[in-house]
Order: C-alpha cells, then sequence, then structure tokens
C-alpha cells in the first residue's frame, strides 16, 4: 500500500520540503532505496550519502538538513528525531501487512473452566491457559504458549508462540512478549548445609506494567518472597536473565544478553548494553547508561555512563589491582609535581 507524504505529515508532524503527493511503499537504506522508498539519516558518517541516494523522501533533522538537505533529490521532512520519527511510520507501514489475528478460541486449546477469556482475545493452537487465569480483551495468545494458575494477562497483549506465563504472573496493558520467554520460573535460592544445597521456595510472583517489551528466551525469575517488577514501559532484548526480587524502573532498556542477578534495583530510564553483567543487591541509580560487556559489582548512585571491565584473576590479586587503577589519577598528579621539582632542581644546580 503506498502512502503520500502529506499524510505521513499529518500523522507523524514535521516540515514538509517538496511534493506531499509524492507516495512511498516503504523504507529502505540510503544506499539502497529507489524511487518507491523513503529513507532516514540519523548518523553524520553517512552524510555523503544523501546526495547519492535514490530515495523518493528522506527524513532529515534540521541541522542536517541545512549541511546536506539541497544535495538530496527527492523530497524532505524536517523532524526533530529522525530515529522516532522512523520507527513511528514504520509502525504503519507495518500495519498494511499485518493479518488481523481470528478472536475466538483454538479447537485444540486446553483452558480450564474457571479462566476468564475475553471474547475479543485471539487464542491460538495448542495454548494451554490453567485454572483462575484472567486473558483481557483484544489479547493475542499465539501456539503453544503455557499460561499458569491465577496468572493475568492485561488488554491489548500479544504472547508469540511458545511464552510461558506462570502461576500468579501479571502483565499490565499492551505487553509484548516474543518466541521462548518465560516469565516467573524459580529463582536460583539454595542454602547450604554441610556441603548440600537445600532449596528454597520461591514464593513472590513477577508482576510487570503496561507497554512492556520482552524479548525472545528472555527469563525473568520469580520473586523469592516478595514480587520481582518490571515497570511501565520497560524494554528487554533477547537471551536476557533477570534474577528474583529484581526490580526495573520505567521506561529502561537492555540490550541482549545482559544477565542480572537478583534483588537487584534499576531507576527509570536507565538503559544497558548487550552481555553486561549486574551483581545481585546493587542500586542502580536513575539515567544510568552501562555500556556493553560491563560488569558491575557496587552500586552507582549518580546518573553517567559508566563502563568497566577486568581480567578473570585470583580474588586477592583482582582486589590489589582494582585498588591501584583508582589511584592512578593521583598518582599521575604526583609524578608530575615530582617531575616539576626534579626539573627546578636540575636548572638551579646549572
Amino acid at each position: 500500500m503506498l502512502i503520500s507524504l502529506a499524510e505521513l505529515v499529518d500523522r507523524f508532524g514535521g516540515q514538509l520540503i517538496g511534493n506531499g503527493e509524492t507516495k512511498v511503499a516503504g523504507f529502505a537504506p540510503l544506499d539502497n532505496a529507489d524511487s518507491s522508498h523513503i529513507t532516514f539519516l540519523t548518523n553524520p558518517r553517512l552524510r555523503n550519502e544523501v546526495k547519492r541516494s535514490q530515495a523518493g523522501a528522506l527524513i532529515i533533522s534540521p541541522k542536517d538538513n541545512q549541511l546536506v538537505g539541497d544535495l538530496f533529490k527527492g523530497s524532505r521532512i524536517v523532524a526533530k528525531n529522525p530515529y522516532a520519527y522512523f520507527a513511528h511510520a514504520a509502525q504503519l507501514f507495518e500495519s498494511f501487512k499485518t493479518i488481523p489475528p481470528v478472536q475466538g478460541i483454538h479447537p485444540s486449546a486446553v483452558i480450564d473452566p474457571s479462566a476468564k477469556v475475553a471474547p475479543t482475545a485471539s487464542i491460538g493452537p495448542f495454548v494451554t491457559i490453567e485454572a483462575e487465569a484472567e486473558i483481557g480483551e483484544n489479547c493475542v495468545i499465539e501456539a503453544g504458549c503455557f499460561i499458569g494458575r491465577k496468572a493475568k494477562v492485561g488488554a491489548g497483549c500479544r504472547f508469540f508462540p511458545r511464552v510461558i506465563f506462570l502461576n500468579e504472573c501479571e502483565i499490565g496493558e499492551r505487553g509484548v512478549l516474543r518466541p521462548g520467554a518465560v516469565i516467573g520460573c524459580e529463582g536460583f535460592g539454595f542454602a547450604n548445609e554441610d556441603g548440600v544445597w537445600v532449596k528454597i521456595p520461591q514464593t513472590g510472583r513477577v508482576i510487570i506494567g503496561n507497554d512492556v517489551q520482552i524479548g525472545a528466551n528472555t527469563t525473568i525469575d520469580r520473586g523469592a518472597l516478595s514480587d520481582t517488577i518490571i515497570e511501565n514501559g520497560v524494554k528487554l532484548d533477547n537471551q536476557i536473565q533477570i534474577g528474583h526480587n529484581c526490580h526495573v524502573g520505567e521506561n529502561s532498556a537492555m540490550a541482549g544478553c545482559v544477565g542480572v542477578a537478583g534483588s537487584a534495583i534499576f531507576g527509570k530510564n536507565c538503559t544497558v548494553g548487550g552481555a553486561a553483567m549486574i551483581g545481585g543487591h546493587l542500586t542502580i541509580a536513575d539515567r544510568t547508561h552501562i555500556t556493553a560487556s560491563s560488569v558491575v559489582q557496587s552500586s552507582v548512585t549518580e546518573p553517567g555512563v559508566y563502563s568497566g571491565f577486568y581480567p578473570l584473576a585470583k580474588h586477592q590479586e583482582w582486589e590489589k589491582t582494582a585498588v591501584l587503577v583508582r589511584k592512578l589519577g593521583t598518582m599521575r598528579d604526583r609524578i608530575r609535581e615530582l617531575e616539576k621539582t626534579v626539573k627546578a632542581l636540575t636548572e638551579t644546580e646549572k
């Protein structure tokens, strides 16, 4: 389905420069788009591609429009945040291709008589919904999902195939769980008694807010005593592990393969890069950004961007190294002062 640039601007705003009747069928990168595509510029290193691009339209920031906008052959939409504009417009194009789910319950689904399933929900093949579970209006529960006893799924949620949503867990409205996500499995809790590990029952839940997206094969453990909490707007990538009793503040985001140990508390609007490791019982301040592959072993009390990693070593040796690294700034200043003193004494002797 084609859509005109004028309609895009009507829907999403921005300043249109060029022909509003130009119609586009979807997005493509700057370097291989043709006249049927719209593209966008967010990376300054790609400004040289603007002149060569064959796209029918370009979404561009005011700054980049001043620098390279006139080099583009087609029409332009000038937007404050081209990447966000692209995201909204891409959702529109995707909606044209989406086949609406069929409301109702597939004959192969197994649903306990005490479960409550909204009539507008779509329940796919081989879904299991246990006793007293609740499925809200316009939910889509795809093939092979399991919804545990007394679990609650809010309106407009979509569970992709093979999602496991265990007993008494809850999710708010418009949540998206990608294939293979496991919510509410038992956390890793054991007590050591004379060299033998004794299992600690995990009796808490997982409580998830509104507009949360959880990636494929990501696992969120239920609380040991209190609940694991994922607040509104959180975005979790694929293959993430969230330990028991963690609390992730609203609008925080984590990239793939992040590991968060039990009882860690994240503030609001935090980000964690791929494969970063977060220790247990730590507190991470609002607006903290942890770069990829970092290892966080102490609480972060001030917002900012943090990085850190040490090679594996014997623990006592690692501690000594960490202390030395922390003192490098002070040692550098002292060496500079010594150099000045030596230089002054040398000149005096001459």
